[in-house]
């Protein structure tokens, strides 16, 4: 068994405060002995090229963030993947950091299927994908618009090994947008489940806390049906023990990109 959690957070007006709301939630996380914490896509400072104001970027305080929850992963001996802009030579990245309950960072995903609009604006790619492992677990990571329309971003680290997939999101408003009541209703939830059953693994999406969300923070397991989800709108912790001996990647494991040439 695997002890994961799923940190639906409401965007806070500055990093340090959002590095404060982090280390929170490691604090609670150790109480229940989770392993690894996942948040939101770029929960430091935030998404830029959403529908609310971010300062400009200020790279000097995002590495003074990372290593303040490094510290933390530390002293609670949680993981964590954290979702961070972060200032590199060809522009501004969005990735997700992993780092391991000593307080080392694994390496990062950066969003490479960026969302077109405001996003594409402001963030580049680095055409990399990677897989990760803490506690002897594989895992891997597609960022928010990459597991909607690019199910390929799941295949990859389920093909190998990873058996379970993180996806950090942002996908909805504080501002205007339809409210959701139940849960499956949207095309973005019915995605989750196709991305956990075509891979046979657990799919793990964690949304911000918005008004106005088009889908919930979310477990889904590998048979595709939905373990457990934090109500629209709510700020929550989601915590679930999985069994990954069910995470047999079948599908995956199947796959024969040979019979798709260029």
């Amino acid at each position: 068994m695997f002890r994961i959690a799923l940190s639906a957070l409401k965007r806070r007006e500055t990093v340090k405060e959002g590095v404060s709301k982090i280390q929170e939630v490691l604090g609670t996380c150790k109480k229940q002995k989770v392993q690894i914490v996942c948040f939101p896509e770029t929960y430091l400072p935030g998404l830029r090229g959403a529908d609310f104001d971010l300062p400009e970027p200020d790279q000097v305080q995002q590495e003074w963030a990372l290593k303040e929850i490094g510290r933390a992963c530390k002293k609670t001996g949680v993981a964590a993947i954290v979702g961070m802009e972060w200032g590199c030579e060809n522009g501004l990245q969005n990735r997700a950091y992993v780092i391991s309950q000593s307080g080392r960072v694994l390496g990062h995903q950066t969003k490479n299927q960026i969302t077109p609009g405001g996003e594409s604006e402001n963030y580049v790619p680095d055409g990399q994908r990677r897989v990760f492992k803490v506690q002897g677990v594989t895992f891997g990571i597609t960022i928010c618009h990459e597991g909607w329309r690019y199910p390929e971003t799941v295949r990859w680290p389920a093909v190998r090994g990873a058996k379970i997939v993180f996806q950090p999101q942002v996908t909805g408003s504080d501002t205007c947008g339809r409210k959701l009541k139940k849960w499956g209703a949207s095309f973005y939830e019915k995605a989750m489940q196709c991305r956990a059953a075509e891979n046979n693994i657990y799919f793990a999406s964690v949304n911000q806390a918005m008004a106005h969300q088009n889908s919930a923070t979310s477990l889904i397991d590998p048979r595709g049906d939905l373990m457990a989800h934090i109500p629209y709108g709510k700020e929550d912790l989601l915590v679930a023990d999985l069994d990954l001996s069910e995470a047999t990647r079948l599908y995956s494991k199947r796959y024969r990109p040979e019979l798709y040439p260029e």
